[in-house]
């Protein structure tokens, strides 16, 4: 049972017993010196003794040094075999590890110990051993303990100056073995430390990994000069050296306040400062980085002379290499690698010797930058003019240096940049201006440059950037503070200024931002933004005398846009306009921005029509305002007349006041009133005329014809739409106008004429054949609608001539297509009305014995179809009962315009739904005909009876149901149609239409379910007595 363990207690004893200067650490060598002894006195021991006769005891001993001396191969092969960083990293762990075995080891040599026999030599030995490894106390060195302190430290990730970075090296240097100027060393080190973590899963030894990484990538030993070369000839010490005791031994650039500590050694304040404060944060005595030397104390000396020795050598060296400098950036095109070396001489001189920068302007260098930026800024591309920026960024705090570059128009420069292809070109031109900006007169010279507040208010509301975003907000918020800059501010879209002034500002100051809202051009969101916070403020305005004309114009640029309409009556500007347009005064101009802004206000349905105008109560659509508003017309000026017939077109056109608003107009004579401007020379006034015209025939249709008659203007509604130079809306009102009239035959044969038909006809059907290639606007939707509207005068009663034009151009068969193809439904009514009035003259064109296909008459008739062919089989209609021609355009049947009627009844718009009807409704002829029951059939194929049916079912009491009523009354009367008897959708139908529709309804639901009773009966079904049919 003993032999496994005296075999690896004798393996591991080989591995353990090497020469102590094969290991690197102290722990490991010493407990190389324990195994040693071990390995002595256990030959001896086991020499002496046989395997069998070992007690238990014994055993157990053997037993119990195998397990901890495999242990300790493990610990001390880590020493011996990864890197010394890695066992830095873990020191202290290692180092507790090979304690913990060490004592461990020793109690089991006193077991062993007790078993061996009294007073032998090999006893003694071994109890000595026992003794002096129970006592055994491993350590970690003092700079060992601080390098572990620190490499664990940055494997917390925090950050490090470079002088901090600096000192950690030379301490791991110095714990290392290593020179701390072996770069090359120190590399390889952190390359075996990288190799050992491959397989690692400890966070904090990756992090340290990491942090010696970047330290080694930013530390070099070399020492950061100011020496450059321009590639021109100077004198000898041009490109001279420092000291190598000017240079801090942490930071490897030239002190600028050397001190010295009491190792003796200098550096920069700053420099040992930073370790002091880590030492001191890492709970460890500062130390002196270069030696290592724990300090007794932190003082620091000044060192003036050696402050002085570089101060000199620093004034030689800044003075060579401005004159490289100047003599680089004077060439006209400077090669742009040296330029960039210029800029970075500059920027390190201005910013590590801020009391050198009056060297550099009195050099003459910050206008030859300014002139390098100027001259070849595309040249030296968005890098360079980024770094240009930064070091006149720089010199700029120097004040002369900072008036030298205003007077050479540096803002325009920064202002050019702020377009540039790379963030770092526009952070530092932004922080140039923001820089300026803190003196009010530059302030004002920033906002004038054009285009400076349009890129800054962007750059300033650009998340995507906050940084630059935040630069650029610091900017205007400077730029906020000067009165002259609130106008620019603005027309930036920058409001706030304007905004807090208007509103909060003295009445001069509120007059004045007025004005300046009423001559801006607004984009719709800064309009509805300033009408939302400075309403009420430009209302109160309108109150004193002196704030009317700035608050009118400012009231009348914000009133165009749509969404205001609400805010500013919300805000109680109506009345206050009305009473400077009703109030007797001269000032024209105002009385024209009043009536303007409330003629923009009324263009759109809202909320102005629950408005009151005055005390009285009185509305805009009041008997006594149209009244007043009529009045002005004679007396105002040209411009206010436009706007008081816009009014008048807005109040009339709103679904809400529409219908009074017409009537009062009506009552007032204002027919006479607006007839006059229909032929007004201006424009404008003859625009909203028309309009006006088109409402009031919409209602009025019969007085405007009496009225027009009177004064003979007929025919210039038809003149004025043959007028290819009038404007379109002109034309298109004027078409309405005359789809409106109720016009007699006489007027239509006088007025319109047959010719005007077929121009009506044919502008039809050019307006389909170029419907892929125009848009539809409002005018062009109102032409159309008019030109439809016409129509129906001449389809209701066609003469011979008519019908040959309606034959000629296919009506009916463009009637179908205005039903497909356009979406406002009034165009889609006035097409199947025109189908209706077509279909009904069908029904003429049969009673008066017109036959659309003529056969053949005379004594050769009979041999001229023997001669060439049979005569042509004459196909009747299944509606008329007649032949009716393929191309008919009198039978909806042959013209296939049933399915789209029908596609109408379940259109939305309820006056569609009536006009369909209406169309079909000729199909159905007279039921007491022989053809009624193939007509019904030929119906029920086309799928009207269904659809009528069920639109039946679904509409409420009015029109469109009586119309329905009238065509399924007529339908049912056909006998053996039993499928409808079962419809119990249509039966609960006819029953509510009997009980709540109105005469004609009750009449038309009871004839058709008494004839739902007797098709029940015929069918076998139980039925009442059914009275007889009408």
């Amino acid at each position: 049972m003993t032999a496994p363990a005296v075999e690896s207690i004798l393996h591991s004893l080989s591995e353990l017993c090497v020469s102590g200067d094969n290991f690197a650490w102290e722990n490991p060598r010493r407990f190389s010196a324990y195994a040693n002894r071990l390995q002595l006195d256990l030959n001896q021991f086991l020499r002496s003794s046989s395997p069998e006769a070992l007690s238990t005891s014994v055993q157990t001993a053997l037993r119990g040094l195998s397990g901890d001396l495999s242990k300790a191969v493990e610990v001390v092969s880590v020493y011996r075999n990864r890197s010394k960083i890695f066992v830095l990293i873990n020191c202290q762990s290692l180092c507790a590890s090979l304690q913990k075995h060490t004592v461990a080891i020793g109690g089991w040599l006193a077991l062993l110990e007790s078993a061996m026999p009294e007073g032998s030599d090999s006893r003694k030995k071994v109890a000595d051993l026992s003794q002096d490894m129970k006592q055994a106390e491993f350590r970690v060195s003092e700079n060992e303990e601080r390098v572990h302190c620190t490499l664990r430290k940055e494997g917390q990730g925090r950050q490090s100056s470079k002088a901090v970075q600096s000192a950690i090296i030379m301490d791991l240097a110095r714990a290392l073995g290593i020179e701390a100027d072996n770069h090359v060393k120190l590399l390889e080190e952190v390359k075996l430390l990288k190799t050992d973590l491959t397989s690692s899963n400890s966070l904090v030894e990756r992090r340290v990994l990491m942090s010696l990484e970047r330290i080694m990538d930013s530390w070099t030993v070399h020492p950061v000069t100011p020496v450059w070369n321009f590639d021109f000839d100077f004198e000898e010490d041009a490109q001279m050296s420092p000291f190598r005791n000017f240079l801090c031994p942490l930071t490897k650039e030239v002190m600028k306040d050397p001190v010295v500590l009491e190792s003796s050694q200098n550096y920069e304040r700053t420099a040992i400062e930073y370790w002091f404060r880590r030492c001191i944060e890492d709970g460890c005595d500062p130390t002196c980085p270069v030696t290592g030397q724990v300090l007794n104390s932190t003082k620091m000396k000044p060192n003036i002379g050696l402050a002085g020795a570089i101060e000199e050598w620093v004034n030689r060296s800044i003075e060579i290499q401005l004159k490289s400098a100047v003599r680089c950036l004077a060439e006209n095109q400077p090669p742009v690698d040296s330029v960039e070396r210029v800029l970075d001489i500059i920027y390190k001189i201005s910013e590590e010797h801020p009391s050198s920068r009056y060297r550099v302007r009195n050099s003459g260098v910050v206008l030859l930058i300014i002139k390098v930026l100027r001259h070849c800024a595309k040249s030296i591309g968005t890098h360079l003019r980024g770094k240009a920026l930064m070091t006149l960024l720089s010199l700029a705090k120097d004040e002369e240096s900072k008036n030298m570059m205003l007077e050479e128009g540096i803002t325009r420069l920064a202002i050019h940049s702020l377009i540039g292809s790379s963030e770092k070109e526009k952070e530092y031109a932004v922080k140039l201006l923001l820089l300026f900006s803190r003196d009010e007169a530059y302030c004002t010279k920033i906002a004038s440059e054009k285009g400076a507040l349009v890129l800054l208010s962007s750059m300033a509301g650009n998340l995507e950037h906050p940084g630059l975003s935040n630069l650029a907000e610091e900017v205007l918020k400077q730029m906020e503070r000067v009165e002259d800059n609130v106008h620019h501010l603005a027309e930036a879209g920058r409001f706030e200024p304007l905004l807090s002034r208007l509103c909060e500002g003295t009445d001069d100051v509120k007059k004045e931002m007025a004005r300046l809202v009423g001559r801006m051009t607004l984009t719709n969101s800064s309009k509805e933004q300033i009408a939302r916070k400075s309403a009420k403020t430009l209302i109160q305005l309108l109150s004193k005398p002196e704030g009317r004309a700035p608050s009118l114009q400012a009231l009348n640029n914000l009133s165009v846009l749509e969404d205001n309409a609400t805010i500013l009556v919300d805000s109680a500007v109506v009345p206050a306009l009305t009473n400077i347009l009703f109030e007797n005064q001269d000032d024209s101009e105002l009385k024209e921005l009043a009536a303007a802004t409330i003629a923009n206000i009324v263009q759109h349905p809202g909320r102005w029509e629950l408005a009151s105008i005055d005390k009285k109560g009185y509305l805009m659509q009041s008997e006594t305002t149209v009244f007043r508003l009529l009045g002005l017309l004679v007396h105002v000026s040209p411009q206010c007349q436009v706007s008081i017939l816009r009014i008048l077109y807005g109040i009339a056109s709103s679904p809400q006041a529409s219908e009074s608003v017409v009537t009062h107009i009506k009552s007032g004579d204002g027919i006479g009133s607006i007839m006059p401007f229909l032929e007004h020379p201006e424009v404008e006034h003859r625009i909203y005329a028309f309009r006006l015209t088109r409402i009031l025939s919409a209602t009025f249709g019969e007085d405007l014809a009496n009225e027009l008659n009177l004064a003979d203007k007929l025919p210039l509604f038809k003149d004025k739409l043959l007028d290819n130079q009038s404007t379109d809306g002109e034309r298109s009102d004027a078409a309405c106008i005359l789809a409106n009239l109720p016009l007699s035959e006489d007027d239509i044969k006088s007025v319109l004429g047959t010719s005007f038909v077929r121009w009506t006809v044919v502008t039809l059907k050019d307006r389909l054949r170029g419907s892929a290639n125009w848009r539809t606007s409002r005018s062009s939707s109102f032409l159309e609608e008019g030109l439809l509207g016409l129509l129906l005068h001449f389809t209701q009663n066609p003469d011979p001539e008519t019908v040959g034009i309606v034959k000629e151009h296919s009506l009916m068969n463009i009637l179908r297509e205005w039903l497909n193809f356009h979406m406002k439904p009034r165009v889609k009514q006035l097409a199947a009305l025109g189908l209706k009035n077509l279909s009904d003259s069908r029904k003429t064109i049969i009673s008066s014995g017109d036959s659309e296909v003529q056969l053949p008459r005379g004594l050769c008739s009979s041999l001229q179809f023997n001669c060439w062919k049979r005569p042509p089989e004459m196909q009747v209609c299944a509606i008329h009962n007649v032949s009716c021609e393929e191309d008919t355009q009198f039978c909806l049947l042959r013209s296939k315009c049933i399915k789209p009627l029908v596609d109408l009844l379940k259109d939305e718009d309820t006056n569609v739904q009536i006009a369909a009807v209406e169309a079909l409704s000729t199909l159905i002829i007279d039921s007491s005909n022989n053809n009624f029951k193939k007509s019904v059939d030929e119906l029920e194929h086309q799928g009207v009876i269904e659809a009528a049916i069920t639109l039946f079912t679904e509409v409420r009491p009015g029109i469109l149901q009586e119309r329905l009523l009238w065509m399924i009354e007529r339908i049912l009367r056909v006998e053996n149609n039993v499928k409808h008897s079962l419809n119990q959708s249509l039966v609960r139908a006819l029953v509510e239409a009997f009980r709540h529709g109105n005469a004609n309804a009750k009449r038309h639901a009871q004839d058709a379910l008494t004839n739902l009773k007797q098709l029940s009966g015929a069918s076998g079904k139980n039925s009442s007595q059914s009275r007889p049919r009408r």
